[in-house]
C-alpha cells in the first residue's frame, strides 16, 4: 500500500475555540486534546484515503504552562507560550496540554492509538534525535536522563550526552536571546543547530542542546563513519544510542507504528543502521520517515537522502520537488522542470515523501505566499506533486479546506504558517470540524469543493498505476502545442501546463495525468501522445478510451492512436484544475 500520511497537529486539530488573542494562554485560546480526535474524525480521515496518522506535538516539551508535578520551564528556553514540540523535555512522556485529565495523559494517548488502529490507520509520532530542550528532565524515566556523568570539561567525549563549550569555568554563561539559562552556567552546551556559541541568536534553535552520538560533529562524516554498525552489542555503542533505543522501545511497546525522524541527516548514519535494525527486530512493520536535507550539517559523504535510505529508512522527505513546484510561482521555473524529479529510476521516485504543506512550510492559501495563487491552483498542485511518482504522500491538517494560517499567533508571527509555538486554532479548518461534529456543515462552497477533491484524489493514489507505476513525461512532446500555456494568456511550451503518463505493466493499467497550474486562464488544448509513448504503455491498436476518474460523470474521450500522435487528445481545464484519465483500448 502506498503510504498516505496525514499530519495531525493535536494542539490545533481538535481546538474548537474560535476566538483568541495574540500570545494567548491555553485558557484564552484553547487547545486540542487526544480525546478530541474522536471516532467520527478518524472515520472521516480513513474515508479520505489516509493510511498513516502522524500525531504531531505529542512528546512532552518545554512550555510556559504548568501542571501539578510538572512546573513551567524557564521562559528563556521556551519559544511562545505553548512551546516548540521539538524542544523535548521527556522522551517517555506526552504533553499534558493534550489531555483532558493531565494525570492520565499517557492513558488518554494510548486510547487514541487504539482508536487510530481500529480505523485501519497506522499511528505515527515524532522522534527527535538531534537535540533536546535545554531543560530536559524526564519525570517518567529519570534514570535515563541525558547528561548524567558527562565530563563537562571537554567539548567532546565518547559517552557524553552533549557537547560542552571550551574553555569551561565557573563564570561562563549561556546567554540566550530571552536571558541567561542559569543551569548551564560554567558548562554551556552547543545549541541544536550546531551553534557552538555562548550567545546563540534568535534564528538559532537556542532553546535546545545538541546531542552527542559518539562522534565530534565538527569532523563530519570522517568521525561518524568509524562508529559501530548494525547488530553491534549494546555494551559497545555510545550511551546516547542506548538511551534512544530505550525511547523507541517504549513507544513501540505502547502501539506506535511509525516515526517521523526530525533532521535525520544531522545524526550519524551508523546510529540509524543500528537503531532501525533493533526497532525492526521488535516490530518489522515499523515505518520510519526521515526529515532530511542535503546541506552542510549532514553527517555523511554522499547525498543525504540516498545515505539515509541505505541506512534503513522507508522514506525520506523530497524537498527538491516541493521547491521546484513553488518556484513556478515564486521563481522562474516552468512546469517542464518537474520532469527531472519524476524519473522512475530515481531513489526518491518510490521512497521520497511528497508534500505541499507541513508545519515548517507556508500554507498554500496563506496571503503573500505562492504568489497569492496557492488556494486557486491547489487541485492542480496536488496532482503535479502526488500523482507523478509512487512514493509516500504527506498531507497537513487544514490543507484539505484551504487553511490560511490566520489564527491568533504570538511567537510564530505572521509568516503564513500555523504556529507550532502558540495556542492557536485553524479558522477555516474549524468549518469542517464544526465543534467536534466533523461534518463540514459550516464549510464555504470553495472549502467544500477542495475537500471533496481531496477525498476523491487521495484514495486514487492506491491505483496500480499511481502506487507502483512508471512515469513518462509528455511536456517534451507538446512544446509547440497551441494553448499549452507558456504563461497566462500566451501559447506554446509548458510553463503552467503539465502532463504525463503513469503505467503499471503487471496490472496493464495506464493513466494520463494533466494539470493546469495557471490561476486565471482556462486551457483548451490537445495533448499529444507520441507513438513511442503508446508503445511504452503497451497500446498497439484499436480505439483509445479515456475515462475521468476524478469526475466519473464526465463523458469518455475517444481517439485512435494515430490521432493521439498527430492531432492530440482534446481537453478543457479550468484554472488551477486537473484530471486523471484512465486509458483503456477497445479493439476494433
Amino acid at each position: 500500500m502506498r503510504p498516505v500520511i496525514y499530519q495531525l497537529f493535536v494542539r490545533h486539530f481538535s481546538n474548537y475555540c474560535e476566538s483568541g488573542v495574540p500570545w494567548g494562554t491555553r485558557a484564552q485560546n484553547g487547545c486540542g486534546t487526544f480525546a478530541g480526535v474522536t471516532n467520527s474524525a478518524l472515520a472521516a480521515l480513513a474515508r479520505m484515503g489516509i493510511t498513516h496518522l502522524w500525531l504531531t506535538g505529542v512528546l512532552r516539551h518545554a512550555t510556559q504552562s504548568d501542571y501539578p508535578g510538572l512546573p513551567a520551564d524557564p521562559p528563556c528556553v521556551v519559544k511562545g507560550l505553548a512551546g516548540s514540540p521539538y524542544a523535548v523535555t521527556d522522551y517517555f512522556d506526552v504533553d499534558p496540554d493534550l489531555a483532558e485529565q493531565p494525570a492520565a495523559r499517557l492513558a488518554e494517548f494510548c486510547d487514541l492509538l487504539t482508536r487510530v488502529r481500529r480505523h485501519g490507520m497506522v499511528p505515527m509520532i515524532d522522534f527527535v534525535p538531534n537535540h533536546v530542550s535545554r531543560n530536559y528532565r524526564s519525570a517518567l524515566r529519570p534514570e535515563l536522563c541525558f547528561g548524567a556523568g558527562d565530563d563537562t570539561s571537554r567539548f567532546f567525549a565518547w559517552d557524553n550526552s552533549f557537547y560542552y563549550l571550551e574553555p569551561c569555568n565557573s563564570g561562563q554563561l549561556m546567554q540566550l536571546p530571552e536571558g541567561e539559562f542559569a543551569p548551564e552556567r560554567g558548562h554551556p552546551r552547543v545549541t541544536g543547530n550546531n551553534a557552538a556559541t555562548h550567545n546563540p541568536g534568535p534564528c538559532d534553535w537556542y532553546e535546545t542542546a545538541k546531542l552527542n552520538y559518539g562522534s565530534d560533529y565538527r569532523r563530519g562524516a570522517a568521525a561518524a563513519e568509524i562508529l559501530p554498525r548494525e547488530f553491534a552489542p549494546a555494551a559497545v555503542v555510545p550511551r546516547t544510542w542506548r538511551l534512544m533505543d530505550a525511547v523507541l522501545t517504549h513507544w513501540q511497546s505502547l502501539g506506535v507504528g511509525g516515526f517521523r525522524c526530525d533532521m535525520a541527516h544531522m545524526v550519524p548514519m551508523n546510529f540509524w543502521r543500528w537503531s532501525l535494525a533493533n526497532a525492526r527486530m521488535r516490530d518489522e512493520s515499523t515505518f520510519f520517515v526521515a526529515e532530511a536535507y542535503d546541506d552542510h550539517m549532514k553527517l555523511c559523504r554522499g547525498e543525504a537522502h540516498t545515505e539515509l535510505l541505505a541506512a534503513g529508512f522507508d522514506a525520506v522527505y523530497d524537498g527538491e520537488s516541493y521547491r521546484s513546484l513553488n518556484s513556478i510561482f515564486e521563481g522562474c521555473a516552468w512546469a517542464n522542470d518537474l520532469d527531472r524529479y519524476n524519473y522512475s529510476e530515481l531513489p526518491l521516485y518510490s521512497r521520497g515523501v511528497r508534500y505541499l504543506e507541513n508545519h515548517d512550510e507556508p500554507r498554500l492559501a496563506a496571503p503573500g505566499h505562492w504568489a497569492g495563487q496557492g488556494n486557486i491552483v491547489a487541485p492542480a498542485l496536488m496532482l503535479a506533486q502526488y500523482a507523478t511518482t509512487c512514493g509516500p504522500v504527506l498531507f497537513y491538517n487544514g490543507q484539505e479546506v484551504g487553511e490560511r494560517a490566520e489564527g491568533p499567533g504570538g511567537y510564530g508571527g505572521d509568516n503564513g504558517r500555523s504556529s507550532i509555538f502558540d495556542y492557536t486554532c485553524l479558522p477555516q479548518f474549524q468549518h469542517w470540524t464544526n465543534g467536534g461534529r466533523f461534518d463540514g456543515a459550516r464549510m464555504s462552497e470553495s472549502e467544500r469543493s477542495l475537500r471533496d477533491f481531496c477525498a476523491r484524489l487521495l484514495p486514487l493514489l492506491q491505483h496500480p498505476a499511481l502506487s507502483k507505476g512508471e512515469f513518462y513525461g509528455l511536456n517534451w512532446a507538446n512544446q509547440q502545442t497551441p494553448g499549452y500555456g507558456r504563461a497566462e494568456g500566451e501559447t506554446c511550451s509548458g510553463h503552467r501546463l503539465y502532463a504525463c503518463l503513469r503505467h503499471n505493466r503487471k496490472a496493464r493499467a495506464t493513466l494520463l495525468v494533466i494539470c493546469n497550474l495557471a490561476a486565471t486562464v482556462a486551457v483548451d488544448t490537445c495533448i499529444h501522445i507520441p507513438a513511442s509513448a503508446c508503445e511504452w504503455a503497451g497500446k498497439k491498436g484499436g480505439i483509445a478510451i479515456f475515462s475521468n476518474l476524478l469526475h466519473p460523470t464526465a463523458p469518455d474521450l475517444r481517439s485512435t492512436l494515430a490521432e493521439l500522435a498527430s492531432t492530440g487528445l482534446p481537453v478543457h481545464l479550468e484554472p488551477g484544475q486537473g484530471c486523471i484519465l484512465e486509458w483503456k483500448n477497445e479493439m476494433k
